[in-house]
């Protein structure tokens, strides 16, 4: 047989094990269970018991799954978690949420954002404004206080206790309009109904004139990784708010599944 020949068929033969190899993985992830037995592996991928064990031995090998030795059952091992998590890491979060915000400002007819986090301030990264003749345009780039806007109270929201409880001690909570709440106690209840509806309101509280609902997109951690909002006139949103929060928070929640967050069962 021609060298070249027997070198096509083991490069075959790699890549289908490397394939069966992949849906063995991949099984793990998608039964809905936590272990597997050989058998349901062979069973689900149509693979011999003897095959399944020469992929599970090699896998092993590389931490990718782990067996117990009582039951001999198979769940994914440590090596899998690590590359789970590399790759929930490296989430670019204005590239995944970019589709998003188009379908809600169009769905809204409304000014749909995207904010980041830097320390005790954000700033808005990302807007889709919708075609109609008013409308609210934000500055990216530009760093607000998190007590000061819907955006920012949807950060500080769902901060950890200690991190709310150092930035409501500092005394910088300056009114940025004449609707911008600083008194820290009151602030404290707004944040808990914050976390208890899902989404923070503003009217007029960080620019006059403007109106806005916003929610967190929790990472794997279950930190709020971004803020999404949709915003509008002050007078034609009023009207607006409960549909367009509606819509947030299905844009809100689909985009923290995409992050790897898994949400609280009732």
């Amino acid at each position: 047989m021609p060298q070249e020949v027997r070198a096509a068929e083991r490069s075959g033969q790699s890549a289908s094990t490397v394939e069966r190899a992949a849906d063995v993985l991949v099984l793990f992830a998608e039964s809905g269970t936590r272990t597997l037995g050989v058998t349901e592996i062979a069973e689900a991928l149509g693979l011999s018991k003897p095959a399944v064990h020469r992929i599970l031995t090699s896998l092993r090998s590389r931490r990718l799954v782990q067996v117990d030795e009582e039951t001999r059952r198979y769940a994914l091992g440590l090596t899998a978690m690590r590359l789970g998590l590399a790759y929930l890491d490296h989430i670019d979060v204005r590239r995944l949420a970019a589709p998003d915000l188009v379908a809600l400002s169009r769905s809204t007819r409304e000014t749909a954002t995207l904010s980041a986090r830097v320390g005790a301030q954000r700033v808005y990264v990302d807007q889709v404004t919708p075609d109609r003749e008013v409308i609210m345009s934000v500055s990216l780039g530009v760093p607000f206080p998190l007590h000061a806007g819907a955006s920012s109270k949807a950060f500080l929201a769902f901060l950890p206790d200690a991190e709310i409880d150092e930035y409501l001690s500092v005394d910088h909570l300056s009114r940025v309009t004449d609707r911008t709440v600083v008194d820290p106690e009151a602030l404290r209840r707004e944040l808990a109904a914050i976390r208890r509806r899902g989404y923070a309101r503003s009217f007029a509280e960080r620019q006059s004139g403007a109106a806005s609902v916003a929610a967190p997109v929790f990472d794997h951690h279950g930190a709020p990784a971004a803020v999404v909002s949709v915003c509008g006139p002050v007078e034609r949103f009023r009207g607006e708010a409960e549909a367009c929060a509606d819509a947030l928070l299905a844009v809100a929640e689909r985009l923290s599944a995409s992050m790897g967050h898994l949400a609280e069962s009732d």
